[in-house]
């Protein structure tokens, strides 16, 4: 199976299993969730599927699903959500995850704090042993002193990097900057948290602990499902 094949196989099932009528859920963004949620549109027009509210987790998402078809609401008007269905960069044993490489970390983990069971979309590619393996942590930052703000990360053991897009800095759906932060270990996933969170200039990291409920993991020999 194609990279692609997995994602689907594994958007597809949650979308599935999880969706069902009447629900406030959360359409998570990236490519993993793409297919969630075109699954979800699918459901819709074949009348599998009624009766449901969806919140999006970035511009991107919205977009789709409003050429989807997918009633969209807002958490203003729906503030607890049933299901979210998301994806995610890393994922260790305990469903600890690292988000953001999509550029969405700072909407998904408010529409995930204000979900009752979050659940991940992966391919087995994305599962590690401990988080920081393969992926950075992003770090979404406030433009305004954002040089200060980075030199606070590298006391943290981080490497910032600032993330680009057409050789300018990307800019996320609130208007702030990302900082991809490469660690050699992450020895504590929730002091780190902690230490991110305490630094002035800090919007939010991609680091989710806690969040998941279950995981959807596609693999060449089939989709399994872990909850926690």
């Amino acid at each position: 199976m194609s990279i692609n094949e997995l994602k689907r196989a594994a958007g597809y099932r949650a979308a599935d299993d999880y969706i069902r009528d009447g629900m406030v859920i959360g359409l998570g963004s990236g490519s993993t969730a793409y297919y969630a949620t075109l699954r979800i549109a699918e459901r819709l027009r074949e009348g599998t599927l009624r009766d449901i509210l969806a919140i999006p987790t970035s511009e991107d998402t919205a977009r789709i699903a409003r050429e989807q078809g997918i009633p969209l609401t807002t958490l203003e008007e729906h503030p607890r959500i049933a299901v979210t269905i998301d994806g995610a960069d890393e994922v260790d044993p305990e469903q600890n995850v690292i988000k953001g490489l999509g550029g969405f970390l700072l909407r998904e983990k408010i529409v995930a704090f204000a979900t009752d069971y979050e659940i991940m979309v992966v391919d087995d590619s994305k599962l590690v042993q401990h988080l920081g393996e393969k992926a950075p942590v992003p770090v979404e930052v406030i433009r305004f002193g954002w040089r200060n703000t980075c030199a606070a990360l590298e006391r943290t053991g981080a490497r910032p990097q600032m993330r680009q897009r057409s050789g300018a800095p990307y800019i996320t759906d609130e208007g702030n900057y990302i900082l991809d932060c490469t660690y050699d270990r992450i020895a504590s996933p929730q002091e780190l948290a902690a230490a991110l969170k305490a630094i002035p200039g800090v919007v939010e990291h991609g680091l989710f602990l806690g969040m998941v409920h279950c995981t959807v993991i596609a693999a060449p020999q089939g989709v399994r499902v872990v909850e926690r």
